[in-house]
């Protein structure tokens, strides 16, 4: 680990995403906190936050890596910091001027820049980081994520409510500008000295679409995925009714089952790592699916603080099983030359399912009691583990050019 932060780029890579994970937090929280005073919890504005939120992985990721590819990374990464920052600023004028609304337009551009970014950090990571250091410093990239699942919610909701929406934005836009100012420090970025080429992007992704429609295994798994983006999308952005209404307590203990389930998460990620050795892919994903179903039905139905964080605990507990099963199964079961577009064709899938369901569940929630609405998510995930129960007893196939075959019985 010593060896690997003598690196300046895992070191302005990190602290760059530690700026970032801050200003997301508090904007976020801010935000939702804000929308709910000045609604009075009206169930589509707080909806619409997390669409704000989610709407761009889906409709930029197909296009965001080849810009990414084409582009100088650093420049890229400082550029979208910077521009966020701008928004930020820009959203909190419109904001002191009366027009409270422009709030979610805060999210929705850092969300639509953050696809172009992403992507560049990995490369840069992939440029300057030596080969036997790169699963240490994305294991630690990903570790900050973790952790900030724990420590966002604490953070946001204190700057809030210390301080107001005015100084949130701020600490927003400077937490932006002080992550682009890390990156500025790093060495300019190497000129290609050769100009690349323009790619057929549709013929691509048509040839991706046939090749996951051609694999069994793909194939279902792109059904798990759409159930799990619907059926999560469905309850994302109720959480903080399950704290108003289910359990009567103030909005503000929000952060309280965030930090469980991110808690459950940090010690899922460790378990499920050591358990995926012996435990074949497969059936980490159902146990993931089965028992985030019995998470979310208890969260439906309970009323007691301590059920609900113990549903919460176990939710985070299992999501790495789904995370890692499917990651797993798609490089196992896919050949080098599509993985790229495997991937970029399931993850916009499970996004946009998600937030199809992300914009309707402020009606849903409208004329249906939160309880339904729960168990019409477990019911989602249980038909998503239907389609994977005949992935379960698969015999391990080759990987590869036959990859498309395994699965016969």
């Amino acid at each position: 680990m010593a060896k690997m932060l003598q690196n300046r780029y895992v070191r302005a890579i990190l602290l760059s995403g530690l700026f970032l994970q801050i200003g997301i937090w508090v904007r976020n929280f801010a935000i939702l906190l804000y929308v709910m005073d000045h609604t009075g919890g009206d169930p589509f504005a707080v909806s619409m936050i997390s669409v704000a939120e989610y709407a761009p992985i889906f409709l930029f990721s197909f296009i965001a890596g080849t810009f990414a590819d084409r582009w100088r990374p650093r420049r890229t990464m400082v550029w979208c910091d910077l521009l966020s920052a701008l928004s930020v600023i820009a959203v909190l004028i419109t904001f002191m001027l009366g027009t409270w609304k422009a709030i979610f337009f805060a999210t929705l551009i850092s969300a639509v820049l953050s696809q172009f970014s992403q992507p560049s950090g990995m490369k840069l990571f992939k440029l300057h980081v030596p080969a036997e250091q790169l699963q240490a410093g994305m294991s630690a990239y990903q570790t900050l994520f973790a952790v900030f699942m724990v420590l966002g919610p604490i953070l946001g909701t204190f700057v809030f409510q210390q301080w107001g929406m005015e100084v949130s934005m701020v600490i927003t836009a400077v937490a932006f500008l002080a992550s682009a100012g890390v990156l500025y420090l790093l060495p300019p970025d190497r000129v290609e000295t050769e100009e690349k080429k323009d790619s057929a992007l549709l013929a691509e992704m048509a040839s991706g679409i046939r090749y996951v429609l051609s694999s069994r295994v793909l194939s279902l798994l792109g059904v798990c995925f759409l159930a799990a983006g619907f059926g999560i999308g469905m309850v994302q952005p109720l959480a903080i009714f399950l704290v108003t209404e289910q359990l009567h307590l103030p909005k503000e203990s929000l952060q309280w089952l965030l930090m469980v389930q991110g808690m459950g998460m940090i010690v899922g990620g460790a378990l499920t790592m050591s358990l995926a050795k012996n435990v074949p892919p497969q059936r980490l994903l159902v146990m993931g699916m089965l028992g985030n179903a019995v998470a979310l039905g208890i969260c439906g139905v309970s009323t007691q603080l301590w059920l609900t964080l113990l549903a919460q605990l176990v939710s985070g507990l299992l999501l790495p099983c789904i995370h890692i099963g499917i990651n797993t199964m798609l490089l196992k079961y896919t050949e080098s030359s599509f993985i790229g577009r495997v991937n970029g064709i399931l993850t916009p899938l499970f996004t946009g399912a998600m937030v199809i369901m992300m914009s309707i569940s402020g009606v849903l929630k409208q004329h249906l009691p939160l309880v339904i609405i729960y168990a019409f998510s477990a019911a989602l995930f249980i038909i998503g583990l239907s389609f994977i129960l005949p992935l379960y007893r698969m015999k391990e196939g080759k990987v590869g050019s036959d990859a498309e075959q395994v699965g016969s019985y």
